[in-house]
């Protein structure tokens, strides 16, 4: 009885290896990179554009969250480096009227020196000029150095808040959920109304017109293919339902591995195989976890 039993299993095997002229076969699932796209801010969700089965392309706006809160901190910023440029001080009018005293000064010795020169003046009155001057020019020194002091702490003020408007206007940039590829929309998380937290999944979506079968060979059937090879990949379960494709081979694991479990049957999946993806073109029928038949040509 059991040689009956091995007998149709041993035939079943074969037969699932080889095409109808010989073809050897490989079975696999249908894959696409997926990406969840999440939400970076807190804040109520004011619109969700996107809808599931939704085709976008990289750049398309699919949600806002609210932005009101962070447009009022931005004028509030604005607001703080208008004040603070207008407490900046421009040094050289603050200083006018020293300089316009240290000239006239200047002047005053002058005269007095030239005074002194034709022995009709004192080397007093010329020394007290000499001492006001450099009391003016101290105190226009000290003065300037108050001023630029000012004005540099207030320089590293408006620096810092211009830093917080940079960083303000990052996160309005971020409320505007967009795609970063080309793809459709799988899942759709959330709705409008409700409040988003960062981090949160709000979409996920995934390229479904470039596929990848993702399936599992022999080290003999690895022996007929390379990265590069054109292979048919076949879908369906019936004559109305069979459709063939072309697919490009990928990637080729450098590793053996066991079988997955949802692959052949219990005695396959304890054979090391090597999995291999290849690359297909989507018309629109193939979907994500569907099943496809890998032919390898044998005399490759």
């Amino acid at each position: 009885m059991k040689l009956k039993l091995i007998l149709p299993m041993v035939i079943l095997l074969t037969a699932s290896c080889k095409g109808d002229n010989g073809d050897v076969v490989a079975s696999g699932r249908f894959e696409a990179d997926e990406t969840v796209i999440s939400s970076e801010l807190s804040g109520k969700i004011v619109e969700m554009w996107a809808e599931e089965g939704t085709r976008v392309t990289a750049g398309d706006s699919l949600a806002l969250t609210d932005t009101m809160q962070l447009y009022l901190q931005k004028q509030r910023l604005i607001t703080t480096i208008e004040s603070l440029n207008a407490r900046r001080v421009d040094v050289s009018k603050q200083i006018s009227a020293l300089n316009q005293q240290i000239s006239h000064l200047t002047s005053e010795r002058e005269r007095a020196q030239r005074l002194l020169m034709s022995n009709a003046g004192n080397a007093k009155t010329v020394d007290d000029l000499d001492s006001q001057i450099l009391t003016l020019k101290k105190q226009r020194d000290a003065q300037i150095s108050t001023l630029d002091k000012g004005n540099l702490a207030a320089d590293r003020e408006i620096e810092s808040l211009k830093i917080q408007i940079a960083q303000t206007d990052d996160m309005l940039s971020k409320s505007l959920v967009k795609a970063p590829s080309d793809g459709n929309i799988l899942v759709k998380y959330a709705s409008k109304g409700e409040i988003s937290m960062p981090g949160k999944p709000l979409f996920k979506m995934a390229d479904m017109e470039s596929m990848t079968l993702r399936a599992y060979i022999s080290a003999k059937q690895l022996t007929f293919i390379k990265i590069g090879d054109t292979l048919e990949i076949v879908t369906g379960f019936d004559s109305q339902t069979i459709k063939s494709y072309e697919g490009v081979v990928v990637w080729v694991s450098g590793e053996a591995e066991f079988t997955p479990k949802n692959i052949q049957t219990k005695e396959e999946r304890s054979n090391l195989v090597y999995a291999v993806k290849i690359a297909v073109k989507n018309d629109g029928y193939i979907k994500i976890g569907m099943y496809g038949d890998v032919k390898l040509k044998g005399g490759n």
